[in-house]
């Protein structure tokens, strides 16, 4: 599994002005990007994320067969 400190957390603003958050681990190659909710706090965005990004990352850390 890979660690949290080499994940690439970028803010990317769009034309139409929406945000989008994309996570990324250089390693393995696996990106994930969610556009934000504007009435909700980054913060919690971001760690609702980071979770589910880790949690796909520890998957696809298991032993297949």
């Amino acid at each position: 599994m890979a660690a949290t400190d080499k994940i690439q957390i970028d803010l990317v603003k769009l034309v139409g002005g929406d945000r989008l958050l994309r996570l990324t681990e250089p390693e393995s190659g696996l990106t994930l990007e969610q556009k934000l909710d504007p009435r909700l706090p980054v913060v919690r965005q971001k760690q609702r994320l980071l979770d589910v990004f880790q949690a796909a990352l520890a998957k696809a850390a298991l032993p297949t067969g």
